[in-house]
């Protein structure tokens, strides 16, 4: 067999385990131990270059050869595109710079949001990019897909913290005397049937609950309208299924309910009832009828009930929320909401590791809207105003 043959045989065998250093290593011995006319032997056989044999025989030769450890030698390679043209990384940042998406005059104003739409403007502008390169500049300067975070509230109150430090004092103050302080709302509605309810649940691989594409609601169903009753002494939470209207008289009857099945017992020498509420909505500090339903209740109980209404536009501080209503959502999480039936059962089997446990009932009464509480009903209403933000603060006396 030929020297030639043989070599041949060898780069074939070792062609596929070689790097690019490794293989310009191996040219370069085997051309200087084929001796006068080694270099052109091994190019014929390898295809490589005959500047890269001899670059190898220049290796071979050296007691440390540069570059040790690596394939290519520092600054060897083809350039990044950042580097070929250093324009582009201005480019890149005009167009995702939050400034210029609000501008009318900015290409892609608010849709810069694709990599893909990005990799397109800037080659409308000249940079011949894809859509991974400019994902990849992204990173390095530092951007990342976020989401919106809800952290504005709107109007700040002036006395939005000392309303904080005032109800503060009220919840403190009852619990110490062993009087019953609770924390009210409702719960996001809910639509009843086949639908799609977030998060995700246990199942066997491939086998995904399936539900509606479309949210339309089903009127045989309707929708549940859950409002709870969070015991800020006893971590213990009341919820009322609604089917009608989210109105005042709903809200103060499930506080009603509450009081008959468990308040009454947990509190036998209760004198006064404080109820922490949002400032809007059915319990809403300028709803007329809240008042007068709050009348009628603490005629019934006996009960002085003072109430204190969260500073607007900071409803998710109520303690309802992350007390009751958030454990609710994690308990039933990718479970379709099919009936009345299941949204109580849900609700009702609540529970936590700190303690936390939920009575929850159906209400299948009617609660009309748009009743009007007149001037006269407004005036036989006992209510007393405290001295400090009395539209916010104030005590219903039973008549």
């Amino acid at each position: 067999m030929s020297n030639e043959r043989i070599l041949a045989a060898k780069y074939e065998a070792l062609r596929l385990a070689l790097n690019e250093r490794t293989r310009r290593l191996w040219a370069g011995t085997e051309a200087v131990a084929c001796g006068r006319g080694g270099i052109a032997t091994v190019v014929r056989v390898t295809g490589m270059s005959r500047n890269t044999v001899v670059r190898g025989i220049g290796e071979t030769t050296q007691a440390n050869p540069p570059g040790i450890g690596r394939l290519r030698a520092p600054g060897g390679g083809r350039k990044a595109k950042a580097v070929l043209d250093p324009g582009l990384t201005c480019a890149l940042e005009r167009l995702v710079e939050p400034l210029s998406r609000g501008d009318p005059e900015s290409p892609l104003r608010w849709t810069c949001k694709s990599t893909r739409r990005l990799a397109q403007e800037l080659g409308d502008q000249g940079y011949q990019v894809s859509h991974r390169l400019v994902a990849a500049l992204l990173h390095e300067l530092e951007y990342s897909l976020q989401g919106n975070r809800k952290t504005k509230e709107g109007t700040n109150h002036p006395d939005r913290n000392a309303q904080f430090e005032y109800i503060s004092r009220k919840v403190s103050d009852s619990l110490a005397r062993n009087q019953p302080a609770i924390s009210v709302d409702t719960k996001k509605k809910e639509l009843v049937g086949n639908f799609k309810n977030g998060g995700r649940e246990w199942r066997p691989q491939g086998d995904p609950e399936k539900v509606r594409v479309h949210d339309f609601l089903d009127k045989k169903l309707g929708k549940a309208i859950p409002y709870g009753v969070y015991d800020l002494a006893r971590n213990a939470g009341w919820v009322s299924v609604g089917m009608d209207h989210d109105t005042a008289a709903f809200a103060v009857n499930t506080i009603r309910r509450w009081w008959r099945t468990m308040g009454r017992a947990a509190y036998q020498r209760a004198r006064r009832l404080l109820i922490v509420a949002d400032s809007g909505g059915s319990n809403g500090s300028r709803v007329r009828l809240w008042k007068w339903e709050l009348q009628k209740l603490a005629n019934e109980t006996g009960l002085a009930i003072q109430v204190c209404h969260l500073p607007p536009g900071t409803s998710k501080w109520n303690k309802i929320e992350h007390r009751l209503f958030s454990f609710i959502s994690q308990n039933w999480r990718g479970q379709p909401l099919l009936t009345h039936a299941t949204i109580v059962t849900l609700i009702a089997n609540t529970r936590t590791s700190t303690g936390l446990k939920v009575r929850c009932e159906l209400d299948i009464k009617r609660y009309p809207n748009y009743i009007k509480v007149t001037n006269a009903q407004m005036a036989t209403i006992r209510l007393v105003p405290d001295a400090f933000h009395g539209d916010w603060n104030y005590t219903i006396r039973p008549s």
